[in-house]
């Protein structure tokens, strides 16, 4: 069958590949070792972290959202961005504002489907590939945004509430991220809906990986300056994104 005209539409996000979920297991642990760094390092604190990292979030969407095609430098720098502002805005409102990790995740549990919900009844699909509008790249940084600031909640909420530690958390979603993958690869479960839940488990997982990098050697971690896990972190991002090349996903594949 010829291809239409709507099947070479390029989004503006990129082709999922084992790269792409590399990457962002990169990007997610770096939100927290990041986010950290500004908020506990430099003792600037949850709320002056938030609207640090939330003004950066919001350049950083505009900077994508005004870019005519897909970027990886541009999209991967949007990606962490809402990793860091997730990391801050999930610890202000799990211990400044008191919710706690239960109250907290019920939160952007909330938010996040209210988000994909949104998006649905607007555009009449949720799936990564019709990202190529600014309308749909609204919705997409949004929820993205919710997800990663639930990510961190969960993740939080697993390794310090759940008394699991840091490995144990880690162990956690791994095996939620294989059952994800187990189901993409032996089942006709939507496509669509196993993205969202391997995007949203991958936060987790970065941000207790994150932990076990930067925090104590007595409660579980490697003490890592924070500072140069996170330099460490970004070398490889951009390493992956200047030697791999990635493409843009077909609208409509």
């Amino acid at each position: 069958m010829a291809e239409t005209k709507s099947d070479n539409v390029l989004s503006k996000v990129p082709e999922l590949t084992l790269l792409f979920w590399a990457i962002k297991i990169a990007a997610t642990t770096l939100g927290e070792t990041a986010g950290d760094a500004v908020t506990m390092s430099m003792n600037l604190g949850y709320l002056v972290g938030t609207i640090i990292f939330a003004a950066i979030f919001l350049i950083t969407v505009v900077i994508q959202i005004k870019a005519k095609r897909f970027h990886p430098v541009i999209y991967w720098f949007t990606i962490i961005a809402t990793t860091t502002v997730g990391t801050t805005m999930a610890d202000f409102a799990d211990r400044s504002l008191g919710i706690g990790y239960p109250g907290g995740s019920t939160l952007l549990l909330s938010l996040l489907l209210g988000s994909l919900a949104l998006w649905y009844l607007t555009l009449g699909s949720v799936a990564i590939n019709t990202v190529s509008s600014p309308k749909t790249e609204i919705f997409y940084w949004m929820t993205i945004m919710f997800s990663q600031t639930l990510g961190t909640a969960l993740g939080d909420w697993t390794a310090d509430t759940e008394k699991m530690g840091y490995l144990g958390g880690i162990g956690v979603f791994v095996v939620l991220l294989g059952v994800v993958a187990s189901l993409y690869y032996f089942t006709e479960v939507s496509r669509t809906l196993l993205f969202w839940a391997a995007f949203i488990l991958t936060r987790p997982l970065g941000a207790v990986l994150g932990d076990f990098l930067d925090k104590p050697v007595d409660h579980g971690g490697l003490n890592l300056d924070r500072y140069s896990a996170s330099a460490a972190l970004m070398v490889f991002i951009l390493g992956c994104i200047f030697v791999f090349h990635q493409k843009a996903a077909r609208k409509g594949h």
